[in-house]
């Protein structure tokens, strides 16, 4: 089965590494889509190209993941991927009640699409990239938090490489 497993990633987490990982022994195939929204580029901490390279070298040691970016309606993009799913991570209930909305809508826009929830590992359920950014911002050590592109890309980003 293919999935794809979408978010903004700005920046990725070790949480959503943890998601790909477990995504990746369960499915035949994982497209992380990196959503580039340009009514929120200026928003965003990194470019769509920073964020999906970051995904990529903090992926490259799995053979059935892909990232790609993506724009406009999830449902659209899975279409064209060619995927039977969607999998999302989930840290707390609040996480839930908004990917219950997303994926009942998402269902509705494309019948029969399924999306599959992946708890977060207990060690990753309180880790966010707004509060990764925001320990980076100040020069806090976010190095147990996020891989090591995002942990490189954050020092440069900050000027603390």
């Amino acid at each position: 089965m293919h999935v794809v497993y979408p978010g903004s990633f700005d920046p990725l987490t070790n949480g959503h590494l943890d998601v790909i990982q477990r995504a990746s022994r369960l499915f035949g195939r994982v497209t992380v889509a990196v959503l580039e929204n340009p009514n929120k580029r200026g928003q965003y901490l990194f470019t769509a190209e920073e964020r999906l390279n970051i995904v990529r070298e903090a992926t490259a040691h799995l053979p059935n993941v892909e990232a790609r970016t993506f724009s406009g309606l999830l449902v659209d993009f899975v279409r064209q991927v060619g995927a039977q799913a969607i999998v999302k991570g989930l840290r707390a209930v609040s996480d839930y009640e908004y990917e219950l909305q997303m994926a009942h809508l998402n269902r509705q826009l494309l019948p029969g699409l399924e999306t599959l929830f992946i708890l977060a590992a207990t060690r990753y359920s309180f880790v966010s990239s707004t509060m990764v950014k925001e320990i980076a911002r100040y020069g806090g050590d976010v190095s147990k938090l996020v891989p090591p592109a995002t942990l490189r890309a954050l020092k440069a980003k900050f000027g603390q490489g």
